[in-house]
């Protein structure tokens, strides 16, 4: 009989499941008392920094409020036809606007690939968009073994 287990992925493993990019949820701290804020994003991952890169609807008015300096976790997963795996990273959101844009952030745009994902009530055209990264103080990444017994 076979049991399952979880084990750490290696970097190389993590990097290349989540590619340059793709799709997962980003969870929002509010307060000690409000549940976060979670939500369905994509993302840009950029392998040879470990960053994730995100485009984020810009709605000062929204449930999200101020996103610069915010701690959050994202969490990505695949539990398809393959073993299931999942990487999680938590950290603060950094503003990878204009304003705020460095070389590194410029380096980091150039190696992801942020899909467009339409979530939204409106056409996309009519949404605004900041870009902010993810320079993750804890990245877990985990894959199912299938272990006889």
């Amino acid at each position: 009989m076979a049991e399952t287990n979880r084990a750490e992925m290696s970097a190389d493993d993590r990097d290349a499941f989540l590619g340059v990019g793709g799709t997962g949820v980003l969870s929002l701290a509010v307060d000690e008392e409000t549940a976060p804020y979670a939500a369905p994003v994509s993302y840009g991952y950029d392998p040879e920094e470990s960053v994730f890169y995100f485009r984020l609807a810009a709605n000062r008015d929204s449930e999200k409020g101020h996103l610069d300096g915010r701690p959050v976790t994202f969490v990505t997963y695949d539990d398809g036809d393959e073993p299931s795996k999942s990487v999680v990273a938590s950290g603060r959101l950094e503003d990878a606007s204009r304003e705020a844009i460095t070389s590194e952030v410029l380096d980091g745009f150039e190696r992801v690939d942020i899909p467009l994902v339409d979530v939204f009530d409106r056409p996309v055209r009519e949404v605004t968009f900041e870009f902010f990264r993810l320079v993750p103080d804890d990245l877990t990444a985990r894959e199912e073994v299938l272990r006889g017994t």
